[in-house]
């Protein structure tokens, strides 16, 4: 991503518990899977919550995350491209976005307990 400073790795508990609220999401159609589907319910305003793989090509990443920044739309950095996209039934994605509230409320509680703030996976922009 375009932050100057490095994202220290998530733990394999926070890594693993999100990873599971992600495949519920997408298997309750409350997530939607890949660059071009995230622009396209943020363009439309549907996404809550954004997760992005740090891992993914600048390119692909070029492509969302300036949207997201302006429609002003949290963004996590999650898990790597594959671990990402095995959560979601595909062999790897650069991001998934949240369209349901309720989904995205839970995603962000695993996010304000104290492990995870000393993980400093999360970025706000």
């Amino acid at each position: 991503m375009d932050t100057a400073s490095a994202v220290t790795p998530m733990n394999a508990v926070l890594e693993r518990r999100l990873l599971g609220l992600i495949g519920l999401g997408v298997r309750a159609r409350g997530a939607v899977v890949g660059v071009e589907r995230v622009r396209d319910a943020a363009k439309r305003g549907f996404v809550v919550l954004a997760i992005v793989a740090p891992d993914a090509s600048r390119h692909s990443l070029d492509k969302v995350v300036p949207l997201l920044v302006a429609r002003q739309i949290r963004i996590i950095e999650g898990p790597s491209a594959s671990a990402l996209g095995a959560a979601v039934g595909r062999e790897a994605t650069a991001a998934v976005g949240i369209t349901d509230p309720s989904l995205a409320a839970g995603v962000r509680k695993l996010f304000d307990t104290p492990e995870a703030r000393d993980t400093g996976s999360e970025r706000t922009r």
